[in-house]
């Protein structure tokens, strides 16, 4: 117990030394240019400690242990195939050389030099092939440690095959703490590269067969069906092995009765010629012990033991004989005993006449040895077969389907993303080439029938942008001279949700009207003209712009299941006296202009929004207009205009602009302004529709 526990810890230290010389490697690869020099170093230094393994191995009964495989299997995983490659030769090559030259580990020298040379190897297509130049997962390199040990541990049995119960020997005290520490040190150099990489790599959750992606379906049933082949195909391999043996030796048993009783009858009493005869006959069997017992005298006359040579007669026979009488009558031909010796025995008892009994047994050890390393060598064989069927499959399916299919799909995403002109092109296999074909075939057609449908979007959009066009006043010529105006629409979408209109109600009671309608395009579109039919109604039956405004808003809240919302300004002016009584429903201020001055934001009162809450009271508020006071009236998108730099029109600019304009007509007031705020603008797209309206009082 004591001498395994010191061989832990001694196994313990020298992992945790390789753990720390890949924490200090790694820090340095880190900070350093990935020249071929580096490469070259640190597969040199991997090799020393290789090399350092193995004149420095842990002492455990009769064998020497190490963890000198970890060396070209980190250089190689975490570093560079060079580096694996490098290590590997140095370490394999020196090990062999101390085994064949210093007499150092003499009888395993072939298989620890192979196997330390292949794990460079091994972890060089493993980094190019298998992971493509990223770092393993902490469970992948553990197993990958273990796999590595197997091989070594079956190439001990095979490259002594002529000394198989020697190499199992060896084998049997060597393999468990050699694949446990070389998988465990591996895996730590993996979860120190990963801390020091800042490489975390998090669980993932798949909440279900849907969202679970194919690989990982895969990879678990290639993992449940490749355990129970493994476990069937060994334990199927121990039976048949055992039962072999066991066949083996009832034959043996049987030829051995029958010769006895031949020899028995032939030698007609002479003793000493029977005896000549079965020490020329047994005395070099392998695993078998013949003894003849006289019932007279009570003692073993002859026993042969294969394993110590000529046996203890006396002893043997003492402790052999009452347990020989009891079970004469009863035994079966094949059967199992349990004598003072204390081992188990197979073996057959024959009474050769009335004085002589005679039996041959094989201790269970014997039976069960060549079994075992059958089993051992199946054991190790099917874990190297089966690793290497599912790593070659995992590369196949990874490489062949999983790979392909995440092709399939980045471009499928950016058709769905509408980038319409992608063209999914996998042709690995007949498969992913009818897939591709259908895909885009697929994409050509929903690519007319979008352009169908923009058409007859765009010609639904055109009528509609028509229809509302012509529900908007565009004659802007009166037979009077008490007053001039003019208005326009820019639509930001084909069909705006602005609107502005200007209507009498008798021959000197003008109403003025601009509003804008949340929302763009059609939806708006319709709103406005249930706005603008909603305050035409209202004008002559309200009491002044409040009421009025009160009683659109009231009607646009019925059945306002959209929650669409405007904002209204509303002036109705007598034009025989320049009375203007105005209503603001959220809505910009007003531009102001007296006669012979400048203009001026009108910061009048606010009052709700319309359509946003049934039985909100109005503000109203009056302006006086002399002759020649021009009254200026727009919608958000004038001040929100955006330009490259994300600056805001604003304003203050629409009012420095105005002012530039103060002897111009309505109309090129209008226009100049929708020059200065698309020039202001510049190339960035307008996102709001533009409503402007001019009104100037020239009075009586």
């Amino acid at each position: 117990m004591n001498e395994t526990l010191i061989m832990i810890l001694r196994m313990s230290l020298a992992t945790v030394l390789y753990v720390l010389a890949t924490a200090l490697v790694w820090r340095f690869w880190q900070k350093r240019e990935k020249t071929m020099a580096l490469k070259v170093a640190i597969g040199i230094f991997y090799g020393l400690c290789c090399v350092a393994s193995n004149h420095l191995g842990v002492q455990y009964e009769v064998m020497l242990l190490n963890v000198r495989d970890i060396g070209p299997l980190a250089a190689g995983l975490f570093f560079s195939p060079i580096s694996g490659i490098i290590s590997g030769l140095i370490g394999g090559i020196e090990r062999f050389l101390i085994g064949e030259y210093l007499s150092i580990g003499a009888y395993t020298r072939v298989a620890c030099g192979l196997s330390t040379g292949l794990a460079g190897f091994l972890a060089a297509m493993l980094y190019k092939w298998v992971y493509e130049g990223k770092r393993p997962s902490i469970i992948h390199s553990f197993m990958v440690g273990a796999v590595m040990e197997v091989f070594h541990m079956y190439a001990v049995l095979v490259s002594n095959g002529r000394d198989i119960y020697g190499a199992f020997f060896v084998v049997q005290r060597c393999s468990i703490p050699m694949i446990i520490f070389t998988a465990v040190g591996l895996a730590l150099c993996s979860m120190v590269v990963f801390r020091l990489s800042h490489e975390y790599r998090q669980k993932r959750r798949f909440d279900g067969p849907e969202k679970t992606p194919v690989f990982v379906h895969f990879q678990r049933g290639l993992v449940v069906v490749i355990l129970l082949l493994f476990t069937f195909s060994t334990w199927v391999g121990y039976t048949i092995q055992f039962q072999i043996s066991q066949a083996d030796a009832s034959n043996e048993l049987a030829i051995r009765e029958y010769e006895l009783k031949t020899a028995l009858e032939e030698s007609d009493g002479d003793f000493e010629a029977l005896q000549d005869w079965m020490h020329a006959k047994y005395n070099i069997s392998d695993n078998y012990s013949t003894i003849l017992i006289d019932r007279v005298e009570k003692k073993c006359i002859w026993g042969i033991s294969a394993e110590e040579g000529t046996a203890n007669v006396e002893q043997l026979g003492e402790a052999d004989e009452k347990t020989f009488e009891e079970h004469v009558d009863q035994m079966p031909f094949f059967a199992k005993l349990d004598i003072v010796l204390g081992s188990e025995i197979y073996g057959t008892v024959m009474s050769l006449d009335e004085r002589y009994l005679a039996s041959v047994f094989c201790m269970s050890g014997n039976l069960r040895r060549s079994s075992e390393v059958q089993t051992y060598e199946t054991l190790f064989s099917n874990i190297l077969i089966f690793s290497s069927i599912y790593l070659l499959v995992s590369v196949l399916v990874e490489n062949i389907v999983v790979r392909n299919l995440g092709r399939v799909n980045r471009s499928l995403k950016k058709i769905t993303a509408g980038q319409l002109d992608e063209v999914v092109y996998v042709r690995s296999s007949l498969e992913f080439s009818e897939l591709s074909d259908d895909i885009n075939q697929t994409v050509d057609t929903l690519k007319g029938y979008i352009e169908e449908a923009k058409r007859r979007m765009e010609k639904d959009l055109k009528l509609a942008a028509a229809i509302q066009e012509a529900a908007l006043p565009k004659d802007f010529t009166f037979k009077r001279d008490d007053f001039r105006i003019f208005a326009l629409m820019d639509p930001a979408k084909e069909v705006g949700g602005d609107f502005y209109d200007f209507f009498f109600t008798d021959n000197d009671t003008m109403v003025l009207v601009i509003a804008d309608v949340s929302g763009k395009s059609v939806p708006a579109a319709l709103f406005m003209m249930r706005a603008k039919t909603a305050i035409k109604n209202f004008a002559r039956s309200s009491n002044g712009p409040a009421e009025l405004l009160a009683n659109v808003n009231n009607t646009l809240c019925e059945g306002n299941d959209a929650e669409m919302f405007v904002t209204v300004w509303l002036g109705i002016i007598d034009l025989k006296t320049g009375k203007m009584t105005c209503a603001n429903a959220g809505h910009e201020y007003p531009v102001l202009m007296r006669a012979g001055g400048e203009y001026e934001l009108v910061k009048d009162k606010h009052g709700m929004v319309l359509a946003a809450m049934e039985g909100v009271p109005m503000k109203e508020y009056e302006l006086d207009l002399h002759p020649g006071d021009r009254l200026f009236v727009y919608t958000d998108g004038v001040p929100e205009a955006i330009n490259e730099k994300e600056e805001a029109y604003g304003t203050e600019r629409l009012v420095n602009t105005l002012n530039t304009l103060t002897q111009a007509s309505e109309e090129a007031t209008l226009r100049d302004v929708l020059l200065d705020v698309e020039a202001f603008a510049g190339k960035a797209e307008q996102f709001d529709d533009i409503t402007m309206l001019g009104f100037t009082y020239l009075g009586q």
